[in-house]
């Protein structure tokens, strides 16, 4: 069994909660601005001692309201300034925050509040509301929209600050903080109980190990995820703590003007924004009639970063470097901001060929691993400690292993609590109440760098009995502009075959390049456009013997969504779902 420690780096307060940083940042840094706020075309910025006067406002008003030290309150909004002086909010009243995507149906809002018992909700619109209404249940229900935050503030009027002080300090960091459903891939959403002790932990390490992006006094990131989503939120957490200036973009149609203006130093996103980053870049430069020379500038980026690794760019490369750099890099770096040095990946594997043009661009993006269980990051690149194509070292405090089976398991403070109202799965979870089986497959180098290569319940096992990890070749035919979406099969199947979305973005200028008509439905069979896919699916087969090698795949029409329920709200693929719709096809490409 193979197993790396990290040292812990600072000590948590056994008396500490998220409480603490909002009260300290405002004696102390009363006028800093602590987060900036959209109102029509500009930012408004709000200091740390108007935060901390807000926070207790909308406090008072749910104390006055009836939430109990200890009650659940509810979360649905899109990603907005309200989302984080709520959850403060909450924390401040002694309560627990239950945050919800809002791209939930009726059924999941009312499975989630229901089994976490909130007395209370707070959401974005009417249309949220009517989603909270429709699952029943007697629980009050305030409205952003329509004047939450001043109704609430209205109602704590008569409720003094003494009583908001005692809640605090009957806090621990063994009091639970927040209740995070997770996106159910493989069954149904599961409660990770996350103590203000677990967040503790988890900035301890991570801001300090990520000191070169949280430093500095004009330190800022725009936050776009999801804050349902426990990445986001550690993000949120950490800001607050470091005084980074934290700005919001709730809507992606807005997000491009919104990184023009707010102008973040660093950013965080899942794989896929990446993806469709470079993919946009790609076929807008088609598109000019300049394909060419982007391809060049893209493999110029990945060599000048796979140089770094080696040494110093030899002088021909840096010539190139600094050709491509005046033409497309900076066009690059300008769509996000212009300031951004560094960005955070996280939720799937981005990819060794995505890391190195990004980092060969200038930006560099250091990947790391974590779960809802582990209060976000476990192991993560820095600055200092990077190794492109894995995710990075253990955290101060932490530890991992690989167990015989080769699944990766975690000790450490920021390990959840276990599972609300589930001590069956919790004991499933958590080994000797200990260990974390992640449900993950990995390695770990003798520097302590861990390889994620699959998971383990979707580990494929052909006829002829041949193991195979589905997610790195499927990451590999993701990484091609024109693919949407992609699922390995082969289970019990005497070869592996593979299911294909196309993106429609990318499809529309490629058909019109190749004067093509039509959209995903039309092009499915397309001779050329096959023969593109195919290109993919051979890269991705290079990775792998050739037992592991995808032998078929088909093209899918139409592409998979959260909407439609083949996606969770953190954009991973659910499975099972997808081979139920698609079964028909799936017993196609073995006839």
């Amino acid at each position: 069994m193979r197993e790396y420690a990290s040292p812990a780096l600072t000590d948590v307060p056994p008396r500490g909660t998220l409480t603490d940083d909002v009260v300290r940042n405002a004696a102390e840094h009363p006028d800093t601005v602590a987060f900036s706020r959209r109102a029509g075309d500009r930012w408004v910025d709000v200091t740390a001692a108007e935060f901390l006067a807000q926070v207790t406002a909308v406090a008072k008003g749910l104390v006055a309201s009836g939430v109990d030290p200890g009650d659940r309150v509810g979360l649905l909004s899109r990603t907005r300034y309200e989302w984080t002086l709520l959850d403060y909010a909450i924390w401040f009243a002694g309560a627990v925050s239950v945050p919800v995507y809002e791209t939930s149906s009726a059924d999941q809002v009312a499975r989630i509040l229901t089994h976490s018992g909130a007395r209370a909700v707070v959401v974005e619109n009417a249309a949220h509301a009517a989603r909270v209404r429709v699952g029943g249940g007697r629980r009050q229900v305030w409205v952003l929209d329509d004047g939450a935050v001043e109704a609430l503030t209205a109602a704590g009027e008569t409720v003094g600050d003494d009583e908001i002080d005692v809640r605090r300090e009957r806090m621990s960091g063994d009091s639970l903080a927040t209740i995070i459903y997770t996106s159910g891939t493989t069954g149904a959403p599961k409660g990770c109980m996350l103590t203000h002790g677990n967040f503790l932990h988890e900035l301890g390490a991570a801001v300090e190990e990520l000191d070169e992006l949280f430093a500095g006094e004009d330190a800022s990131t725009l936050l776009f995820l999801p804050l349902a989503h426990v990445f986001a939120r550690a993000i949120q957490v950490g800001a607050v703590r470091r005084r980074v200036r934290l700005g919001y973009s709730p809507d992606i149609r807005t997000l491009s003007a919104d990184l023009a203006s707010f102008r973040p130093t660093f950013l965080l996103a899942v794989p896929r924004v990446f993806e469709k980053i470079f993919n946009a870049a790609s076929q807008k430069a088609a598109g000019d009639g300049h394909g060419k020379m982007f391809d060049k500038a893209a493999d110029t980026a990945i060599a000048w970063s796979r140089a770094l690794e080696d040494g110093r760019p030899g002088r021909f490369l840096r010539a190139r470097h600094g050709l491509a750099d005046r033409l497309v890099y900076a066009q690059l770096r300008a769509a996000l901001g212009g300031r951004c040095r560094y960005a955070v990946s996280g939720g799937a594997p981005l990819g060794e060929r995505l890391g190195h043009f990004y980092r060969g661009i200038g930006v560099t993006v250091l990947e790391g691993y974590g779960l809802t269980e582990t209060t976000a990051a476990v192991t993560v690149n820095t600055p200092d400690a990077l190794k492109i194509g894995t995710v990075g070292r253990p955290l101060g405090g932490t530890t991992v292993r690989v167990a015989e089976d080769g699944e990766l398991q975690v000790r450490g403070g920021q390990v959840m609590a276990g599972y609300w109202a589930d001590e069956a799965a919790t004991a499933e979870a958590l080994d000797g109440g200990v260990w974390l089986r992640t449900g993950d497959l990995g390695e770990i180098d003798d520097e302590g760098f861990v390889r994620i290569t699959g998971r383990k319940k979707e580990i494929l096992v052909t006829a002829g009995g041949k193991n195979v990890a589905p997610a790195g070749l499927e990451d590999h035919i993701r990484a091609h502009p024109l693919v949407s979406q992609c699922l390995v099969v082969g289970d019990g199947r005497p070869f592996v075959a593979a299911l294909v979305t196309l993106d429609p973005d990318a499809l529309a200028p490629w058909a019109e390049a190749h004067r093509k008509h039509g959209g995903p439905a039309d092009l499915a069979d397309d001779a050329d456009l096959r023969a593109e896919i195919q290109s993919a699916v051979d890269d991705a087969n290079r990775s792998v013997s050739q037992a592991e090698s995808i032998r078929r795949f088909v093209v899918v029409p139409g592409d998979w969504t959260e909407e439609a329920g083949q996606l969770t709200p953190s954009l991973k693929l659910r499975r099972a779902v997808v081979m139920s719709e698609l079964r028909r096809e799936v017993d196609a490409l073995y006839e």
